[in-house]
This record gives structure tokens, sequence and C-alpha cells, in this order.
């Protein structure tokens, strides 16, 4: 099937012209992807596209129960279609059955939905798309479309749920490795808190009673333990507004760039932030290309899948270099974003024409080599905390101890 009977969309954009001079302008197309391809036919650059309404939901729009699909229901609707549209039952029907049987109250909606326009006799990528409103990502929407202009739709599923089990796997190792220190650490400041603010003063005025003078140390608890009672409401307000000045500045164009880009240079969590972004990329570039995408559409759709916005940009610009004519492999150098290894690994998939196969066996490597960076940088950073939280308590207990010596001895 290809895009007829497709409702189009309107987007605004901005993007850079082949002069370098800023554009911007509205333009209709299918799907995001549609209009990023139209926009580069006379820019250089797309450096934002929304599509224009977006932001203007009336309280109907708005559904009960959340609009977010879990990753779990998600990856095991894709097991679903590619087993079920394999027995050789009609997609129609494959939606129907699927709706029936997810417990996601979001995705049964999204699915009896996308059940409703399938029988109405429209494509299941466009019902997706539209339906969806932004919950399935790219790699999804393109996968099924390429799927239903090739006649293989169950294979592309099958792709796919190879693909974002993955992912769900990824993530749960990334949530699984950071419970533990974020747990410790967060006990820790509130141990201290109550320490400063509770149990010292209490000691300070037993000690303080007798008249005795307090060791350097003792006097320096002193001294914290009154910051933390006087000053704890403008602590907690100073934090909370460094924390939400934060996400304001992360939220710009320049400031997600920046920390990007700066998060890959940081010692520990640098290593995992390259490696994340290397098994994104070969990930969604095996599953793009399998689903018989085109490599200038799928390095555009596997952009929009990293995480990192830094890489993701730098993708972008190769994809454009790409579109004109130049190899993959140097492009791809020329990023200096992914490790030499998988740049080499691109380099001989596209001159021996296995790009597919060849993105797959180095993702495969880069998923090891991150589950390992992930074990590495926790086995260090918990020490790293517990360390930390007994150089406190350390103090609190010396500086106690030494003011009873002291008072012990001038009796």
């Amino acid at each position: 099937m290809g895009k007829e009977g497709t409702a189009t969309v309107t987007y605004k954009y901005t993007a850079r012209a082949k002069n370098g001079e800023k554009v911007s302008g509205v333009i209709e197309a299918y799907n995001e992807i549609d209009a990023m391809e139209r926009i580069r036919r006379t820019c250089d650059v797309v450096e934002k596209i929304t599509p224009m309404g977006a932001d203007k939901k009336s309280l109907m729009d708005i559904q009960i129960g959340g609009n977010k699909i879990s990753d779990k229901a998600f990856t095991l609707m894709c097991s679903q279609f590619a087993i079920i549209l394999g027995a050789g039952i009609p997609v129609a029907r494959t939606v129907r059955l699927i709706a029936a049987k997810t417990s996601d109250k979001t995705l049964k909606r999204v699915l009896n939905q996308v059940g409703d326009d399938v029988e109405g006799g429209r494509s299941m990528s466009a019902s997706f798309s539209d339906r969806g409103g932004g919950m399935f990502p790219d790699t999804f929407i393109e996968t099924v479309r390429a799927g239903e202009e090739t006649g293989s739709i169950n294979k592309s599923f099958e792709t796919m749920h190879e693909h974002y089990d993955k992912v769900l796997k990824l993530k749960k190792r990334i949530k699984g490795a950071m419970a533990y220190p974020a747990f410790v650490l967060t006990l820790a400041v509130i141990v201290v808190i109550i320490l400063m603010i509770k149990v010292v003063p209490t000691f300070m005025e037993s000690f303080e009673g007798l008249g005795v003078e307090m060791p350097a140390l003792t006097k320096a608890l002193i001294a914290v333990s009154n910051f933390f009672q006087n000053y704890i409401i403008h602590l907690v307000v100073g934090i909370t507004v460094i924390v939400l000045a934060f996400k304001i500045y992360s939220g710009t164009d320049s400031g997600k760039m920046k920390i990007a880009e700066m998060t890959r240079g940081l010692p520990l969590a640098g290593n995992v932030s390259i490696l994340t972004s290397a098994t994104q990329f070969t990930n969604s570039m095996s599953t793009m290309l399998g689903a018989g995408l085109p490599m200038v559409r799928a390095l555009n759709i596997t952009a929009r899948t990293i995480s990192n916005a830094f890489v993701s940009k730098k993708i972008t610009e190769m994809a454009q270099r790409v579109e004109e004519g130049r190899p993959v492999g140097a492009t791809l150098k020329e990023t200096a974003t992914m490790p030499d290894i998988l740049v080499d690994m691109v380099t001989v998939g596209e001159a021996s024409g296995e790009m597919e196969d060849t993105l797959k066996t180095i993702g495969a490597y880069y998923d090891v080599e991150l589950d390992s960076a992930i074990s590495a940088t926790m086995a260090k950073l918990e020490p790293a905390i517990m360390v930390g939280l007994a150089a406190v308590v350390g103090f609190i207990v010396i500086a106690i101890y030494g003011a009873m010596f002291d008072i012990y001895g001038a009796m």
C-alpha cells in the first residue's frame, strides 16, 4: 500500500537554506518523515518541525487513564502481530484480536481505532501514525509502512519485536543499575539532615551548658548544624530553583545540545553515553534496512531514535551528506560520534553490500559492551557513595567524641 487515502498534516518548520540563511514556513505532508524529505529539497538542515495545532488540545481530547503506552505492552504487541499475521489471519481481524487481549488501556483504545480505520480501507501505518498521537516511535511507523509496501508485514513485525525487545531490556538494565545507588544516596541525605537538625543540637546543648571550650572540629559541626537549622528552607528553595533552571535550560535547543555533548566527556557516564548511542544506532539502522527502507530515510529515522541530542543532530547532518552521494562509512567517521570499531565495520559492510548483517553483528557486540560498562560504572559509584556517607558520619562522631573527651579531661 502507498500513501493514497492518507490524510495530510500541516507542519511548521525552521531550517537552514543552502546558502546558510535561516528560513521558516509551513508544509503539507503525510507525516513528519515525509515533511522532512520535502523540506530538504530546498534546505540543507531541518532544525525544528512541529505539527500545527499540536499544542491546542481541548478538554474532549484528554483521555482518562493517561496518554502513554507501556514499553512492555508495546513490545508484546509487536510479537503478537508477527505471530498472528504469520498464521495468515487478515490484518483487520488481527488488530481486533490484539486489542481484545491487551491490558494496556491506552493501547487498547488506539488499536480499536486502528481496527475501525483498517476495516474502512485505510493503511495500518497511516492509522497508527494519526491515532497514535506521537506515542509510537518513528521506527515503528516507517517499518509498518515498508512492510505494507513490500507485502511482508509479518516479517516487519518480527524485526520490530527483536528491536524493541532489545530496547526494553536496555531500559531495564539501566533502571535496575541506578535503583540501588539512588536509594542509598537519598537515604544518606535524609540521615544527614536528621542528624544535623535533631541529633547534633541535642548533644551540643548538653556540652555548652558545662562551659567547656569546644575543639575546633566540634565548633565546625555546630556551625554546620546551625546552618541547617536556620537555612534549611532556603537550602531547599535554592536547590529547587537550580533544578528548575536546569530543566528549563535543558529543554532549549542550545541547552539540550550542550548538555548532550558535555555528557559524552564525563569520566564514568561518558563511556556509557557513547556506547548507548552506538547501540541505538546499530540496532535502529539494522531494523530500518531490514524493513527495506533506503539508506537516507533509515538514517533520518535512526537520528530521532538516538537519545543523545548531539549525536542525533550529527546523524541527521550525515544523512544529508549521504543523500548528496558521499559514502556512509566516510560520513560516519566525520561525525566523530561513534567508536572506531563501529565506523570500520560500517565501512566494510558498505563495501561488501552486507550492511544490514554487519550492523546486526556489531549491534550485538555493543549490547554486551554497554551492559559491561553499566555494571562497571555502578561498581565504582556504589563504593563512592558509601565512602562519602561514612566520611560525613565519621566527621559527626569524631566531633562529638572530641567534645566528650575534653569535658571528661576538664572534670
